[in-house]
C-alpha cells in the first residue's frame, strides 16, 4: 500500500545530503490481514500465494522511521512521530533532508484530513522534535492525493509547499514560523514544483487562460508579488504545445521543455538565462509524422458541458472525414476516479486513435465532478460518496452529446480499466438504457475489498459510512445488466485490484441469470503485461465491432 498509494515508489530510504545519514522506513505487517491468490505457474499443483492487505477498515501496516550514521552504523535512532497523529493509526508520508542533521517528515492521521510537518533536529545521540507544522481539510482530503513535497528555502527552515488556499484552489505557500503564506492565487492550480533555486520557484500549472487541460512551467521570483509569475514555455509553439513541462539544470540555468501536445511531442533544450532561446531540437517527431501522413487520422475536439452547475471539459476523437450530418457509434472512455484528468491536451496516439481511424467510432472522454486540477469544490464533490456524481456525471455527459445531432444513440458504449472499469460498471448497472454495451477491465466491485489508505482517503471506514459503502457497489445493480453487453476482464493474479471483485461481479450477474462475456488471464497482474495485453486489446476491439459496428 506504501508504494502504492503512498511513496509511489518501490524505495523507502532517503539518503542526507552529503551521505552521512541514511533514513529509512521499517514496516510491521504481523498485524495486517493477508490475501490469498492462487499461483498456477507450469507446476502440477498451483502455489498459494499470501501478501499482506490491509482493506478498508482493517489493521494498517505500522511504520517506524529509522535513522542510522552511515560512519558508524551501530548508532541508530527512531524518528518519533508528534503527538497529533499518534493519537490514532498513522501514515509516514515524506521525508525530506534539509541538511545533513536536519530532517523534514510529513506524518498523516488515518484519515488523511490532517497533516503534520515536522521538522527534526540531530543532537548527537537523537532526533529532537523542532519546528511544526499542521494542515487540516474541512472539505475532504489534504493534497491531490497525499500532502504533496517540501521545497526547503535558502535559511533551511523556512520552505515552499502546495495546498488549498482559501478560495479551495491548490497554490504554492511559503511556511515559515509555522505559518503559510501564499504567494500565488487565482482559479488556478499548481500540479506541482518542479525547482527551487536561491532567487525563484520554477512550477507546472494551468494557470495559462484559465484552461485547465493546458500546462506550461512558469517562474515565480522570491519575494515578488503573487500575481507575477512568468510564463516560459506559453509561447514556445503555441499551435503545437500547450501541454509542456520541463526538466531543469541543478541552478536552472537550462532547461528540457518536454511538449506533449496537442501537436506531435517536441523536446527541445532552452537558454534559462535571459533570453529564452532554444538551443536545439532533441527530438522533434519527424520521422513518426512521415509515418503518420500516409494514414487517415482522426482529429480531436474539446469543449465544455455545463453540469451540476459546473462548466466541465470533454474530448472527442472524432473519425477522419468526420460530417456532422452522419450518425456515428460512440465509446465513452473512462476513468472517473479522485483527482483525474482524462480530458488534456496531450497527444493521443493510442486504442482509440485506431478505433476512430479504422472503424469511424467517436471515443470521447469527459472529467466530470471529482476530477482534479479545477478546485476543491469539483475535487471533493464525491468526498465519501464514491459511485455517485463521478458516475452520475458521465451519464448527463451522454445525454448532452447526443444532443449535438451526431451520435447514434442505439450505438453507445462505454469502457474503462481499474476505477475506469467501476465507474463504467456502475454507469452499465444504472440501468438508464442510453449504453448498449460496456468493457470493465480490473474493476472494484465494493469499496469494502479494496485497501484501506486510498479506499478511507475518500470514504472513511466502513463503519463509519456505512450506507455510502452498501450504495457503491457493482454487485447491487446486477440485475440492469440484462439489457446491455458486457465483458468483465480481470488477471488472477491482480495484487492491486485483486480478482475477487472480478469474481464477486460474476457471482451477482449470475444468481440474477444476467447474459454476459468474461476473460481472465492467468497469473496476471494488474497490468496484464506481456502477451496478455495485446490479447486484451483485440478481444475488446471484437467486442466493440459486434456491439457497435455489426449489431444483431
Amino acid at each position: 500500500m506504501y508504494e502504492e498509494e503512498v511513496l509511489v515508489s518501490n524505495e523507502a530510504i532517503w539518503w542526507s545530503t552529503t551521505g552521512k545519514h541514511l533514513a529509512y522506513a521499517e514496516f510491521n505487517d504481523t498485524e495486517v490481514h493477508k490475501v490469498e491468490f492462487s499461483w498456477y505457474g507450469s507446476e502440477q499443483y498451483p502455489e498459494t500465494v499470501a501478501i499482506p492487505y490491509a482493506k478498508a477498515g482493517s489493521n494498517l501496516t505500522r511504520v517506524k522511521l529509522i535513522v542510522v550514521d552511515t560512519i558508524n552504523p551501530s548508532l541508530r535512532a527512531q524518528v518519533i512521530p508528534p503527538v497529533a497523529v499518534t493519537l490514532g493509526d498513522h501514515i509516514l508520508c515524506s521525508v525530506t533532508w534539509v541538511t545533513d542533521e536536519r530532517l523534514a517528515v510529513q506524518w498523516l492521521t488515518r484519515k488523511q484530513n490532517q497533516a503534520v510537518v515536522q521538522i527534526y533536529d540531530f543532537d548527537g545521540s537523537k532526533w529532537k522534535e523542532g519546528q511544526k507544522f499542521e494542515q487540516t481539510s474541512k472539505t475532504g482530503w489534504i493534497g491531490h492525493y497525499v500532502p504533496l513535497p517540501l521545497f526547503f528555502a535558502e535559511d533551511k527552515l523556512s520552505f515552499y509547499k502546495i495546498m488549498s488556499d482559501s478560495h479551495g484552489y491548490k497554490h504554492i505557500h511559503h511556511v515559515k514560523n509555522g505559518s503559510a503564506t501564499p504567494i500565488t492565487s487565482g482559479k488556478w492550480e499548481v500540479i506541482y514544483i518542479s525547482k527551487l533555486t536561491k532567487d525563484a520557484i520554477y512550477f507546472v500549472s494551468n494557470q495559462h487562460q484559465g484552461v485547465p487541460v493546458k500546462r506550461n512551467l512558469y517562474k515565480l521570483m522570491i519575494g515578488s508579488s503573487p500575481s507575477a509569475p512568468q510564463c516560459l514555455t506559453c509561447d514556445l509553439h503555441e499551435d503545437r504545445c500547450q501541454y509542456n513541462s520541463a526538466y531543469l539544470s541543478n541552478d536552472a540555468s537550462f532547461y528540457q521543455m518536454d511538449c506533449y501536445g496537442p501537436g506531435l511531442p517536441l523536446h527541445t533544450l532552452v537558454d534559462n538565462r535571459g533570453s529564452g532561446a532554444e538551443l536545439s531540437v532533441l527530438e522533434d517527431n519527424k520521422d513518426l509524422e512521415n509515418i503518420l501522413s500516409e494514414f487517415q487520422m482522426p482529429t480531436m475536439k474539446y469543449g465544455t458541458l455545463k453540469i451540476a452547475g459546473f462548466e466541465l471539459w470533454y474530448e472527442m476523437m472524432l473519425p477522419p472525414n468526420f460530417k456532422k450530418s452522419k450518425k456515428y457509434p460512440l465509446l465513452i472512455d473512462v476513468y472517473g476516479g479522485p483527482c483525474s484528468q482524462n480530458v488534456n491536451y496531450q497527444y493521443k496516439l493510442n486504442w482509440a486513435t485506431y478505433l476512430s481511424s479504422s472503424h469511424g467510432i467517436i471515443v470521447a472522454s469527459f472529467d466530470g465532478r471529482g476530477s482534479g486540477y479545477q478546485g476543491d469544490e469539483i475535487l471533493h464533490a464525491i468526498y465519501k460518496r464514491l459511485g455517485t456524481f463521478e458516475v452520475e456525471d458521465q451519464i448527463a455527459a451522454v445525454r448532452k452529446f447526443i444532443d449535438m445531432g451526431f451520435i447514434d444513440k442505439d450505438r453507445i458504449a462505454i469502457w474503462g480499466w481499474s476505477y475506469g472499469g467501476y465507474v463504467a460498471s456502475m454507469a452499465l448497472g444504472a440501468g438508464t438504457g442510453l449504453f448498449k454495451c460496456g468493457i470493465a477491465v480490473a474493476p472494484v466491485a465494493n469499496w469494502e475489498y479494496y485497501d484501506a489508505i486510498y479506499t478511507e482517503r475518500y470514504m472513511g471506514r466502513p463503519t463509519e459510512n456505512s450506507d455510502a459503502y452498501k450504495n457503491s457497489t457493482v454487485t447491487s445493480r446486477a440485475k440492469n445488466f440484462k439489457n446491455v453487453d458486457y465483458l468483465l476482464v480481470h488477471g488472477t493474479a491482480d495484487d492491486n485490484v485483486h480478482f475477487q471483485q472480478a469474481a464477486q461481479i460474476s457471482k451477482a450477474l449470475v444468481n440474477e441469470q444476467v447474459d454476459f462475456e468474461a476473460m481472465w488471464y492467468t497469473d496476471k497482474d494488474h497490468s496484464l503485461g506481456g502477451s496478455a495485453y495485446q490479447h486484451t486489446y483485440t478481444l475488446m476491439s471484437h467486442f466493440l465491432q459486434r456491439c457497435l459496428l455489426n449489431p444483431k
